[in-house]
């Protein structure tokens, strides 16, 4: 039996704080929203946020727009946040392909931010969130999209450590690697402890869930704490996320990683503490 939670349909906030009138799948079925139509395919919506990812965002567009999904067809939301590296640039000339939206931020806020303007507009069923690096296998997209196409799960996390450990290396910096690795240890069982689950990794990118169980939640961090903020946010309103296991092939500083572990560290405890205890949606206007 699904959760209460999805039979109390509710809105989605942009960024600024709007809402979107969107009426969910259960609402549909229970008759409270009368007749919608019936989509003859699935659509997965991908959302890309970009800042000065030039070395990787072409190679990791093109095998995104390349990448075959049986069944389903993609829209692939770019958002990209003024950067000063040329992706800007490369990100305007896919603009008007069939399969993506592009969206253009005035300036930089963050890839929480960027990710929140993204599912704003995102039209499809299924919802993922995709990286401009290279750090994930696209190959992954079919084992992790299957159990939601066939509602058999809500919300799905690629996890890096079911059958073995895939995390940072960083070759030319060994010792930050093991610094994030014990980091990532310390914040997933803060995360665990505050929610009651056992989740292996729940800072993947590879974040995949229903459109529809975003309703009634309200989104507000705009740093690397949103990948908390989704995660925590959805366990609460009752999506135990199913953890399947993905590749992963961690880049370094060098190589364009961008989260700091000092500052983003103390904002990840705050995080973790507030999104435990804060409502989860604003409730009605």
């Amino acid at each position: 039996m699904p959760p209460a939670s999805m039979n109390a349909p509710g809105p989605v906030r942009t960024p600024g704080g709007h809402r979107l009138g969107t009426v969910s799948r259960e609402s549909r079925l229970d008759g409270t929203a009368g007749a919608a139509p019936v989509r003859s395919e699935c659509i997965v919506s991908i959302v890309v946020p970009v800042f000065n990812e030039f070395a990787t965002f072409q190679a990791m567009m093109n095998a995104l727009m390349a990448k075959e999904l049986p069944g389903m067809r993609k829209e692939i939301i770019v958002v990209e946040s003024n950067s000063t590296d040329g992706s800007r640039e490369l990100v305007k000339t896919y603009d008007g392909h069939p399969e993506v939206r592009v969206v253009l931020q005035p300036r930089p806020r963050g890839k929480g931010h960027a990710v929140r303007e993204g599912l704003a507009i995102a039209t499809g069923d299924i919802i993922m969130i995709q990286d401009a690096d290279l750090e994930y296998d696209l190959d992954d997209y079919d084992g992790l999209l299957a159990p939601l196409a066939a509602w058999q799960s809500m919300f799905i996390l690629g996890s890096r450590h079911q059958g073995g450990w895939k995390m940072r290396k960083f070759h030319d910096a060994p010792l930050t690697a093991a610094i994030f690795n014990f980091g990532h240890s310390f914040f997933r069982t803060a995360m665990n402890l505050a929610l009651n689950t056992s989740m292996t990794d729940p800072f993947t990118m590879f974040k995949v869930f229903r459109r529809d169980a975003l309703f009634g939640i309200d989104f507000v961090c705009n740093r690397f704490d949103f990948d908390i903020e989704l995660v925590m946010k959805l366990v609460r309103k009752g999506y135990i996320p199913v953890e399947l296991p993905v590749n992963y092939a961690s880049r370094s500083f060098a190589e364009g990683k961008k989260v700091s572990f000092t500052r983003d560290g103390l904002t990840w405890l705050w995080t973790i503490a507030k999104m435990r205890l804060v409502p989860i949606g604003r409730g009605p206007a």
